[in-house]
């Protein structure tokens, strides 16, 4: 078997929006190219080695190539590649995606200012990081998220009450918004007895006060059987439950990137969402009335409300975001950027000395 020429590194047990997207590019990678995993698995994606593995391999090498590339996502990652490569004094190059669009804290920076090449997801992101090679928007996986072929009949097989869901996707805490849906749908549900809406995902640390908070909420309100919190979805079994939904309403106060509009997107699935993240460039022009300001949840009402009563504007609407998401926002274009940026490595490029 040929050794690796590229090492995607996962180091976080937790299922998160950067393991969602890591996943999506290295289902293509893997059939590209020869691609180890390193860390924790991740769905869909080949077992993976661990560090000291990775190690042995790098040091190993490889023959068709002047050294490997290490692709990481994280902190930990970073610091871990940059010992491979500079305390071991390993031949290799590190990749870093950046999605942050904001300042980050002085030891990030100070790991991102040494990384080989950055590979920024969205414009603002770039503003926020040196040594951007290229920007490569997150892309969803439509062969894996795609639209239910009768929604009504796959909701019902969920067995969770109504005829139709509304979900909020996330972990559960201020910054998430969650306390903004769960405010929506107090407004929102007694209009519509056949929905249910659905908090996907779970409170960590000291934000379990703040989950307590919003169920007592609902309980005050009546619709301790129509909100409900399910908790954490694992991700084989998320994107069949996100095509039954009807809508979602995604209403961070603050969001890096954000994947799940982009995967509600391709499910066919309506969304209305806050203006932060990259939702607007998400959505587009077209639907510009369903981004609604951030931190107002009475702003989401209208449209929300709007889409839940016109089956048309509902379908409409529909067909646009899963055509969009497509066309636009395949995974297989951010894997082939990511890809031109590893070739220009191999190549001899550098635009970075430290």
């Amino acid at each position: 078997m040929s050794r690796p020429k590229v090492f995607v590194t996962n180091f976080n047990r937790n299922f998160t929006g950067v393991s969602a997207t890591a996943a999506a590019v290295l289902r293509i990678q893997r059939d590209r190219g020869n691609v180890k995993l390193v860390g924790y698995p991740l769905p869909g994606c080949p077992d993976p080695i661990t560090k000291k593995e990775a190690i042995r391999l790098t040091i190993e090498g490889v023959d068709d190539k002047p050294f490997q590339i290490w692709h990481v996502r994280r902190n930990t990652e970073m610091q871990t590649a940059l010992w491979v490569r500079d305390v071991l004094k390993l031949p290799i190059k590190i990749v870093f995606t950046s999605a942050a669009q904001r300042r980050h804290s002085a030891w990030p920076r100070f790991l991102i200012s040494r990384m080989d090449a950055i590979i920024a997801t969205t414009d603002d992101a770039a503003n926020f990081a040196g040594n951007v090679w290229t920007v490569a928007p997150h892309g969803v996986d439509t062969s894996l998220f795609h639209p239910a072929e009768n929604r009504a009949e796959a909701w019902a097989n969920t067995g969770y009450p109504g005829q139709r869901g509304i979900a909020c996707v996330g972990r559960v805490r201020p910054e998430k918004g969650t306390d903004l849906f769960v405010d929506t749908m107090i407004s929102t549900l007694p209009d519509f007895p056949e929905a249910t809406a659905l908090v996907i995902g779970a409170a960590k640390g000291n934000n379990h006060a703040f989950l307590e908070e919003q169920i007592r909420k609902v309980a005050a309100a009546g619709l301790s059987g129509r909100i409900l919190f399910v908790g954490e979805v694992s991700p084989d079994k998320f994107p069949e439950l996100l095509r039954t939904m009807d809508m979602l309403v995604a209403l961070p106060r603050y969001e890096g990137y954000g994947m799940t509009p982009l995967e509600a997107m391709a499910s066919g699935v309506p969304i209305i969402a806050s203006d932060t993240g990259h939702f607007r460039e998400f959505l587009g022009v077209d639907a510009a009335e369903y981004i609604v300001p951030t931190g107002e949840s009475a702003a989401a009402l209208t449209g929300l409300k709007r889409l839940l009563s016109d089956p048309s504007q509902w379908s409409d609407y529909s067909v646009r975001l899963s055509t969009r998401a497509r066309d636009k926002f395949d995974v297989r274009q951010e894997a082939a950027k990511i890809s031109k940026v590893y070739d220009r490595l191999w190549a001899g490029e550098n635009l970075h000395n430290y």
